[in-house]
């Protein structure tokens, strides 16, 4: 069985492939449920033209099956649109 702190490790561990910070400090996770083996994630993209979209999602389900979840249901959303927070920012010299 899954449990939320395997999945949080593993969103650590997941590297944007633009931007390389992890999606889980990058805030890119939204909304995570375990039901019963089942796990259903919200997520969003720096971008709705994110060209690694479909990538990362199909890479994240995969990891996440490996760690024994029977189903993975991945909901991309766009609203609210991802904005960075200020640490972020200054990470990625946008400050």
């Amino acid at each position: 069985m899954v449990t939320k702190e395997e999945l949080i490790e593993i969103f650590k561990n997941y590297m944007d492939p633009e931007l390389f910070v992890d999606v889980w400090t990058l805030g890119l996770i939204y909304d995570v449920q375990i039901e019963q083996n089942e796990v259903k994630i919200k997520l969003t993209f720096t971008s709705p033209m994110c060209p690694y979209g479909p990538q990362m999602v199909d890479e994240l389900k995969e990891q996440i099956k490996a760690k024994g979840a029977a189903k993975v249901d991945v909901e991309v959303v766009f609203e609210p649109p991802w904005q960075p927070s200020e640490e972020l920012k200054e990470m990625l010299g946008m400050g």
